[in-house]
């Protein structure tokens, strides 16, 4: 739980999905538990889920899980923005991925010859470095219901780097 420059109560949960990481425990019965520990308007003002998986299909069941229950449920780990951005039907914003903040002329964000190497050798030969291009910070924008804490509005933010640049209409 962390305090808004607002005074707003907003309550950030991480969970991570199975889908190739099946050791994990199941992240909807924790989501679950804290939702329902934490319920928005009571416990929290606003909530946001970073869901980190692999497959957009388990973060899309996430985003459907939570809809009505959190204010945004975003996809982090594959490092691709994705351009499902969108308000679901009970209210909660939702993206698959939101992409990663850095050099976009990479693989990852590392310099490209060593992943690549690793592709086509199948073998290590080198630590994987930072690429050392220019950033691009990528993210969404979410604007809130105070009374309700659901979003009323969403968009992508990308600034700088390669990616064509994006700020949300709500912005100006």
């Amino acid at each position: 739980m962390i305090e808004a420059k607002s005074g707003a109560r907003v309550l950030v949960v991480n969970a991570m999905g199975r889908i190739f990481m099946e050791a994990l425990d199941d992240p909807f019965a924790a989501i679950d538990r804290e939702l329902t520990a934490c319920p928005l308007g009571k416990g929290a003002d606003a909530i946001i889920v970073d869901f980190h998986g692999e497959a957009t299909s388990e973060k899309q069941a996430m985003g459907y899980f939570c809809d009505g229950r959190a204010s945004l449920v975003v996809g982090t780990h594959t490092h691709v923005p994705t351009s499902d951005l969108r308000v679901l039907p009970g209210g909660t914003a939702f993206v698959s991925d939101v992409g990663m903040t850095g050099d976009f002329d990479s693989v990852i964000g590392m310099a490209k010859e060593e992943p690549l190497q690793r592709f086509l050798r199948r073998v290590s030969t080198a630590r994987f470095e930072p690429a050392a291009g220019p950033a691009t910070l990528c993210a969404v924008a979410v604007e809130t219901d105070a009374s309700s804490g659901f979003a009323a509005r969403v968009g992508a933010v990308r600034l700088g780097g390669c990616l064509e640049q994006a700020v949300p209409a709500f912005w100006a």
